[in-house]
């Protein structure tokens, strides 16, 4: 006995497009979000310096075990990769001062957008 289903017609639903209101109300709440995220920056500065040293420490080690397989070259490239951490530290400060804030408020907005 084969079970059979009755076609259903399928009523596609759009949403309704922003009023000029939402889209300014939005506006102000991304805005709002921005500084808040700007502040954050500014506040956590040392948190935030902390994981570049983080990130550098584990990148650079992986980047050199890639690039370097003559052990004591390695271990010469290793510790002469400490020498230029604080330019690394103060150019990619510099770099997440300017570009966090909208970064990541750009991807939060896009993860409340429906499509």
């Amino acid at each position: 006995m084969m079970l059979s289903r009755q076609k259903e017609s399928l009523k596609i639903v759009t949403l309704p497009e922003l009023t000029p209101e939402e889209k300014a109300f939005q506006q102000e709440r991304l805005r709002d979000i921005y500084l808040l995220l700007e502040n954050l920056t500014l506040q956590e500065e040392a948190t935030i310096k902390l994981i570049i040293d983080g990130l550098y420490d584990i990148g650079i080690i992986n980047l050199i075990n890639k690039k370097i397989t003559n052990r004591s070259m390695n271990k010469l490239a290793k510790f002469l990769s400490r020498t230029p951490k604080p330019l690394v530290k103060i150019i990619a400060w510099q770099w997440v001062k300017k570009n966090l804030p909208s970064k990541v408020t750009n991807w939060l907005n896009n993860k409340v957008k429906f499509k």
